[in-house]
């Protein structure tokens, strides 16, 4: 298929063309990928040899980039692969990529492949001789664009030869958080500097991207102010109680806010410190309180209430002290007035009637097309019962689904759900997708004429990829909130900071050639430094203790359970127990599903404490014949020499954690196996 390009296209193109590092910078629907799949074409015939990379941060865009740009473009010349989590492929990147001529990957089967070892499956960024990097702008900190060009950065620092040529590609690179000029400058000359790459955008075909990319009729829906509200007054002095339980003297910032949130983090963190179960047990349902809070001030009061239910039923069975009993026997007395109070429908979430005007003036047209974003998971499957539910709505034919992030917790869908999703969506099954920001960046949906933000706080980047995402003539953009309330203020902040960014890269782009250069040279050493410095840093602190020193302790009961000399760690990310003794300190529950394969290993049954019933990850099954238990790392606190700690992710763990070693281990179970 022919690849025509418009003018403003043919424009952003023309330095990645020329064999220079290049970021397209064009908005949400103006035509990234397709100049992309231009650019990739023309590389691939005019290098010998040559061989480019797609380089994806969701695992949903590694499909959609194959099946309707690149396929459709080039599979007709071209040997292109697709690869993804799910993807047999990926268990043999190496041998893919020598045999392919453009692989199309999420970034972190690339930096899986960087680091390992296996011939079929290693890769160097010099086997590629393009690099196309989708959504550049999260290039930035530790995310895994970053790091795969940290390994670019300091090849180029070091003089290496061959290196790939970068293409990236953004809708706004963002402010970085920068709140001045100066700020927001700075912050886009370090992304140039990551990417070591020059800004690109159109300069002589701004009326043309403006016809081809309409903006949205933004619309603000705005509520009065909730003044009565006693289902949220009641579960406020039932907090109240808990406060006076705990007679700490603590001071807490406002109920139902992410500040409070913060406050009760941290008070279970000092509880897990000082091995104080009272602190820690009040601190977690104080939190599941603020999470009702913040639902019944997004949806419904029986959505809120449901929340608490399905809490306390996993405790109901595993009271171990006054404290558990306290808490588990003030909710169950003060249920029923709770249920009660959801059924008058005077006191229901005004919100959620402005949302639903919303939703009936725009579905009028039966070809209507919409996506309502919401914060959380947990949100989004309160409005979707909502909508099904809702007469009203029903009458216009909203047909809705959830699309929210793949991973494995109860609220995550699989990879294979996304697609199905999306597919239904495209196809017109479904014209509402109630989604998280997995739908903000990069999903090339039908032209939508409807997105509404609902009870959002997010940054500038994310307000203009959700707005793109309303792409139609005369589309609308709205956001629901409450009048004064801290979502408009972000909003109008956000529109602040989208012509700060516009500000920043045009002064970017008009520094001269050498200065800009010099300036990323100089971002680039000081960058290489700190993560050398980082590094150091990270290697003293898994030497602070012997693993023999570290005890593992079950964070909901403080039991005693293991020592870090007893954990090993598989494939870089399994976290798994090699004591037989462990056994008698947990439980099994039901079979995991992950929706996907492995090639070494696959998951077992939920383990959880025996004790207390939390839960602390689950069996895994390596190469079909050893189960162990892998460990999440926030079920435990650790307690050294020093002090308790704890942590959120294995890397943060002051010992260092010993390879797998399965000959070794089947060797010390089987003591009459002769491996010699």
């Amino acid at each position: 298929m022919e690849i025509s390009l418009r003018s403003y296209q043919k424009e952003v193109v023309r330095v990645a063309l020329s064999g220079e590092n290049s970021i397209i910078w064009l908005p949400t629907g103006g035509g990234k990928t397709r100049a992309a799949v231009y650019v990739a074409k023309r590389h691939l015939e005019t290098h010998p040899k040559a061989k480019v990379a797609v380089l994806v941060n969701k695992v949903h865009l590694v499909d959609q980039h194959y099946q309707k740009e690149f396929r459709p473009h080039l599979g007709h010349t071209v040997n292109i692969v697709a690869i993804s989590g799910d993807s047999q492929e990926k268990d043999f990147f190496g041998r893919v990529v020598r045999d392919s001529d453009l692989v199309i990957c999420t970034a972190q089967i690339l930096e899986n492949a960087m680091i390992n070892t296996e011939e079929d499956k290693h890769v160097e960024l010099t086997d590629f001789t393009l690099l196309i990097i989708d959504e550049c702008h999260h290039t930035h900190k530790d995310a895994v664009y970053n790091k795969i060009m940290a390994r670019y950065v300091k090849g180029k620092m070091e003089g290496a030869r061959n290196l790939p040529q970068i293409l990236g590609l953004t809708a706004s690179p963002g402010t970085g958080g920068a709140k001045t000029q100066e700020g927001a400058v700075n912050h886009v000359l370090q992304i140039c500097a990551n990417l070591d790459s020059v800004i690109v955008s159109t300069k002589n075909y701004v009326p043309e991207l403006r016809m081809v990319v309409p903006k949205p009729i933004k619309k603000y829906d705005i509520v009065d102010t909730r003044l009565f509200d006693p289902f949220g007054e009641h579960l406020k002095e039932m907090m109240r109680m808990i406060h006076g339980y705990m007679a700490s003297g603590i001071t807490f910032r406002k109920m139902g806010t992410q500040e409070y949130e913060n406050d009760v983090v941290e008070l279970e963190k000092k509880g897990v410190r000082e091995e104080n179960r009272l602190l820690a047990q009040c601190a977690l349902h104080l939190r599941k309180y603020n999470d009702a809070l913040l639902i019944n001030d997004t949806v419904r009061m029986v959505d809120a209430l449901r929340l608490l239910q399905d809490f306390y039923r996993t405790k109901s069975e595993n009271r171990m002290d006054a404290t558990d009993i306290f808490l588990s026997g003030l909710f169950e007395e003060n249920q029923v007035e709770l249920r009660l109070l959801t059924l008058d429908a005077q006191n229901e979430n005004p919100k959620l009637a402005q949302l639903q005007r919303t939703l009936v003036e725009q579905f009028q047209d039966r070809n209507s097309r919409g996506i309502l974003f919401s914060k959380t998971r947990e949100g989004t499957r309160c409005l979707y019962d909502w909508v099904c539910a809702n007469p009203a709505l029903q009458s216009v034919d909203i047909r809705a689904a959830i699309l929210t992030g793949a991973g494995n917790g109860a609220n995550h869908m699989t990879q294979s759900g996304q697609k199905e999703t999306i597919y239904r969506f495209r196809v017109g099954d479904l014209n509402l997708l109630i989604s998280t920001s997995v739908a903000e960046e990069g999903l090339d949906i039908p032209e939508c004429n409807v997105v509404v933000r609902y009870g959002l706080l997010t940054n500038e980047i994310a307000q203009q990829q959700a707005s793109g995402r309303a792409r139609a003539m005369d589309s609308v953009y709205s956001v629901v909130a409450w009048a004064g309330g801290r979502e408009m203020r972000r909003e109008k902040t956000n529109e602040y900071l989208e012509e700060l960014t516009e500000r920043a890269v045009a002064e970017v782009q008009r520094m001269e050639p050498e200065k800009f250069r010099r300036k990323v040279s100089e971002l680039q050493r000081a960058a290489m430094i700190e993560r050398y410095v980082a590094c150091k840093r990270r290697d003293e602190k898994r030497k602070r203790y012997d693993p023999s020193q570290v005890q593992f302790i079950c964070r909901g009961c403080f039991t005693p359970v293991a020592h870090g000399d007893d954990m090993r760690v598989v494939n870089n990310s399994q976290h798994v127990n090699i004591n037989p003794d462990f056994k008698n300190y947990y439980q099994v529950g039901g079979q995991v599903h992950l929706g996907r394969t492995f090639e070494d290993w696959e998951p077992g049954r939920v383990i959880s404490c025996a004790s207390c019933g939390l839960e602390w990850g689950f069996e895994v099954k390596l190469r079909k014949v050893v189960v162990l238990p892998c460990l999440k790392i926030k079920s435990f606190s650790m307690k050294t020499p020093r002090a308790n700690h704890t942590a959120k992710q294995w890397k943060e763990v002051e010992f260092a954690v010993e390879e797998f070693d399965f000959t070794e281990y089947v060797s010390s179970c089987f003591l009459d196996l002769d491996l010699d």
